[in-house]
């Protein structure tokens, strides 16, 4: 038996779209099901997510709809129903904060940080696993580990529906060999610049020298990522409600534009729409981003830092400053803004991976 101490679960859903549409059409269990755009493979979109039937033809999140589509002829394709997503949500984090003695740091629709004082923390993730799925019907997997980087990335492991411990002890043995890209944080981009610096595994970057990672990453940067090879951080469940950053809204057109009119005009409606959310929180902007999809499919994303301000007219102006930025002439598929603002505060004290608008 083990003594009683504080473990982080992470919670994860199982394909919890796909799921919750199956629990809405029962006829569709067991078989292939695609959640994308307004359902219509003919429309530009792209798969919000896929069931685990149509994962086996190679179908992803991401993925256009249409290319989905073509892997999977038989699949149902969905449209999205954000608000349907979101009430089966909150009814998982309610079940989740009514456990005994847990704090709960929601992630996003369908992930959650739990954290529990327990000698038994396989008995506490099943113990989750069979509440969650009585009140919601929906199953989900459980990452247990000493720090949320451990825990998080333990539950990949468990998929679906099991549960995975993650540890100090036995981090290098399960992570070690594995190429840096799968580690919570590190993308393809990151994982390309480590690998300028010959670093291509976990074990590798866990035994780093920091001063390269520090050169090429920056100081505060470089030590997270020397950190994270090592599973290390933070191992405190925060319940702190959410903030966002910043807020964005993007737009796929059916037919490409090009003509100069044509880009500031939607870029002008996205703008007024994003801008409408910020005021919303009541925060000033500090910050801007265009996201830009070339045809066939090159996505770029401009940024900017600007003064902190509140006007309409200055946000407007720096905005169209990034929207300068698109080449002449080359056709757009997909066009988007976002505004950062200022934060209440920024006491979190640690680098965990937040959520992004892009």
């Amino acid at each position: 038996m083990e003594a009683v101490r504080p473990w982080v679960l992470h919670v994860d859903l199982d394909q919890f779209i796909a799921a919750v549409e199956v629990l809405r059409h029962p006829e569709l269990a067991g078989r292939p099901v695609i959640v994308g755009g307004r359902g219509d493979p003919t429309e530009r979109a792209v798969v919000s997510t896929a069931s685990y039937e149509a994962r086996e033809f190679g179908v992803g999140s991401g993925m256009p709809l249409r290319i989905a589509a073509r892997k999977v002829p038989d699949a149902v394709i969905l449209p999205v129903d954000a608000e349907a997503y979101r009430e089966a949500s909150d009814e998982v984090m309610a079940e989740l904060r009514a456990q005994p003695g847990a704090v709960v740091q929601v992630l996003g629709w369908d992930e959650a940080f739990v954290g529990v004082s327990t000698d038994d923390p396989e008995a506490s993730a099943r113990e989750i696993q069979r509440s969650v799925l009585a009140r919601t019907r929906l199953h989900c997997s459980v990452g247990i580990g000493d720090t949320l980087v451990r825990a998080k990335i333990a539950t990949g492991f468990g998929k679906p529906r099991g549960v995975f411990r993650l540890t100090r002890e036995n981090w290098l043995e399960v992570m070690g060999a594995r190429p840096t890209v799968e580690l919570w944080g590190v993308g393809t981009k990151v994982s390309r610049r480590l690998a300028g610096l010959g670093i291509h595994t976990v074990d590798e970057l866990a035994h780093a020298d920091e001063g390269p990672l520090i050169g090429e990453f920056g100081p505060k940067m470089g030590l997270w990522y020397a950190q994270l090879g090592r599973g290390d951080g933070s191992a405190v469940v925060d319940d702190t409600p959410w903030v966002a950053r910043g807020h964005g809204r993007e737009t796929t057109f059916q037919q490409d534009i090009a003509e100069p009119e044509q880009i500031e005009r939607a870029a002008l409606e996205l703008f007024d729409q994003v801008l409408a959310d910020v005021r919303a929180e009541g925060r000033p902007v500090v910050g801007l981003g265009l996201k830009v999809r070339y045809a066939p499919f090159l996505t770029k994303t401009f940024t900017k830092k600007i003064p902190t301000t509140s006007d309409r007219d200055e946000i407007l102006a720096k905005t169209m400053e990034l929207v300068a930025r698109i080449e002449p002439g080359r056709p757009l598929r997909l066009l988007g803004v976002r505004l950062e603002m200022a934060m209440p505060d920024d006491a979190r004290g640690d680098h965990t991976p937040t959520r992004s608008g892009w």
